[in-house]
């Protein structure tokens, strides 16, 4: 056994060489890299092909590449709009193109994937090369949420979702799009803020990986991720309060009575980036809602892109995610853009927000002098 020597004392002509007690040493911990820890949980599943670990790998990889470019905004001529409109009619940035570039790049040459669907694109979109064109994976991009933070320097994201094919083969169909939330084989996102981490699920818990700028590698920091089963944070836009649906009013207000008991009011915080509030509720617990307004009867989030992998990260960590009247992943997309009321988080605040919606239906259909809402 090799022992290091601490110190060396002479004594006249002896020398006494004490020892550190290698048991009381403490071992260093073990950096585990995102591509170990996908392999590791490839070996746990026997007739894994590893065409969905290389999914992950090439996600991270382009990952890397969109965060360096966000690090350089501002020295280099990123930043801004490019003066057009995406499909769902909002202002396309110039990182928004380089980001939906980068991905699709990277998910042309895996060979893992046989069609991509993002959000800043009217159609989806056939990898038709004789190494993909029968894979049997798609996915589903929103390349840059929270987009209109670019300029201002806070947090936005990737956030991306990955389905087994319907179709057996060949190029794929607008059907290998088109499923419910539940039939989601991986989901996951990539914040880009104090620093760079990439969570995910396979529908066997929730991970987060640090990126070390010091390797160029994904390291994982959250293992395991649990959401509180409850919060103190609610996140919607409060600017539209009056535009909402007198049920989310009611629960809005809840959030803001004074009740020593339930810890209220809670703290209002609100990004305008999806990943960003996720992420913090995810870690702290709280919900996060953008509930249907006057002006956009269906809600305003893209149910594929957005409410769908988020819904099935926020499960996977102990959570619920909802429109107010369903589960989120009981959903089945009948178009790429369709848009939906979204009200995710920890477990007992969106159960909450559905018994006001529930207890609305219910003085609606039987007329009370005097309504009761849960208290």
């Amino acid at each position: 056994m090799l022992h290091l020597r601490k110190a060396m004392r002479f004594h006249g002509k002896k020398s006494h060489l004490l020892f550190l007690n290698p048991a009381r040493m403490k071992a260093t911990k073990k950096v585990i890299t995102l591509d170990e820890f996908i392999f590791q949980k490839e070996k746990d599943f026997p007739f894994a092909t590893g065409e969905l670990s290389g999914l992950l790998r090439d996600i991270a990889f382009a990952a890397k590449i969109v965060n360096r470019e966000v690090n350089k905004a501002g020295l280099v001529d990123i930043l801004g709009t490019t003066g057009l409109n995406n499909v769902t009619g909002d202002d396309v940035k110039k990182l928004d193109i380089f980001a939906n570039e980068q991905f699709i790049s990277a998910l042309q040459v895996s060979g893992e994937c046989c069609g991509v669907a993002s959000e800043e694109m009217e159609d989806f979109l056939p990898i038709s090369t004789e190494a993909s064109k029968n894979a049997k994976y798609v996915v589903t991009l929103d390349p840059l949420d929270g987009s209109s933070n670019i300029d201002v320097n806070v947090a936005i994201g990737t956030i991306f979702s990955i389905y087994r094919r319907q179709s057996f083969f060949g190029p794929c169909t607008p059907e290998d799009f088109l499923q419910k939330g539940s039939r989601q084989v991986a989901a996951g996102y990539i914040i880009y803020g104090s620093s760079t981490m990439m969570v995910y699920t396979t529908g066997n818990g929730v991970n987060g990986f640090t990126l070390d700028p010091s390797i160029g590698e994904f390291c994982l920091s959250h293992p395991d991720i649990k959401m509180p089963e409850t919060g103190k944070i609610y996140s919607v836009n409060q600017g539209n309060f009056l535009k909402f649906e007198q049920p989310v009013k009611e629960y809005i207000t809840y959030c803001q009575s004074e009740d020593k008991a339930t810890n209220r009011p809670y703290s209002l915080r609100y990004i305008g980036s999806l990943v960003g509030d996720i992420h913090r509720n995810l870690l702290y617990g709280g919900i996060f809602m953008y509930p249907a307004t006057k002006s956009a009867m269906k809600g305003k989030l893209r149910l594929m892109y957005e409410c769908f992998p988020m819904a099935f990260i926020v499960e996977q960590a102990g959570g619920r995610a909802s429109d107010g009247h369903r589960r989120v992943l009981d959903m089945e997309a009948t178009e790429l853009h369709q848009r939906s009321p979204i009200f995710m988080g920890s477990k007992q605040m969106v159960e909450r927000v559905e018994d006001y919606v529930r207890q609305s239906k219910v003085t609606e259909v039987i007329p009370s002098s005097s309504s009761t809402v849960p208290v």
